[in-house]
């Protein structure tokens, strides 16, 4: 990701994909949101750190805030962007429910093949303002990170997540940001997480991608504000949670 590019160009940063995913093992037979919690503590014993910025992107940020309240004296700063409190199963909107469970299907389906059909759903809703060629190349990538059986687990257990009860019991300085155009995950939520945890910094980035590309007006301020917060307690170290 350019993000993890332009961040390490300035800090040290530690980058790692969640259980079943990408370069992780693929064969884990607990996939829970804890069982997320405790990959990222595990992380961050092994590389030795001690004290440090906390990066959370999309279903990293509740994983990140759950991580923040269980080790506030670890944690120096929290950055959460594109992400959520509440998974689509417990939002009680019937439409959210509805889209998931077609998700479901589609992934069985058409997750794996040759044909990008299915992914691209999932891509548009990701990074809708992509070039073609940038939705060409994160279709493979979907398809050669997770199998379809781990992406319909991830996606049922993100539904099931709720971190809402943690929100007031974040205690580090806190940057949320989101897309105003966000399909994935809507614009309210970033602002409930801003709203929820305490004192936190909302911006709100002029864009439709729910993962923010190097290309559109909104990167310029999405790495300044990033960088600028970060700055505001240095020298820290940066583990990204994603």
């Amino acid at each position: 990701m350019v993000t993890s590019i332009q961040l390490a160009a300035q800090r040290q940063l530690v980058r790692y994909d969640e259980r079943g995913t990408g370069l992780s093992d693929r064969e884990v037979e607990d996939f829970s949101f804890e069982s997320f919690v405790d990959d990222l503590e595990t992380v961050v014993d092994e590389c030795g750190l001690h004290r440090f910025a906390l990066l959370g992107i999309s279903q990293g940020a509740p994983v990140s805030i759950a991580y923040a309240v269980r080790h506030p004296e670890r944690v120096s700063r929290l950055v959460l962007c594109g992400g959520f409190a509440k998974g689509w199963r417990r939002r009680g909107n019937p439409a959210d429910v509805a889209r998931a469970e077609a998700s479901v299907t589609l992934i069985r389906e058409g997750w794996g093949q040759d044909n990008p059909a299915a992914r691209q759903m999932f891509t548009s809703l990701i990074v809708p303002d992509a070039t073609h060629e940038e939705m060409r190349w994160f279709n493979e990538l979907e398809r050669i990170s997770a199998s379809a059986e781990t992406a319909i687990r991830l996606l049922n257990v993100l539904g099931d997540i709720d971190v809402t009860e943690l929100l007031p019991r974040v205690a580090v300085p806190t940057l949320v940001l989101h897309s105003r155009g966000d399909a994935r995950v809507p614009f309210e939520h970033g602002l409930m997480l801003a709203r929820g945890i305490p004192d936190a910094r909302f911006v709100a980035l002029e864009s439709n991608n729910h993962l923010i590309l190097s290309h559109e007006p909104a990167w310029v301020r999405f790495i300044d504000e990033i960088c600028g917060f970060l700055r505001e307690d240095e020298p820290q170290r940066l583990t990204a949670a994603v």
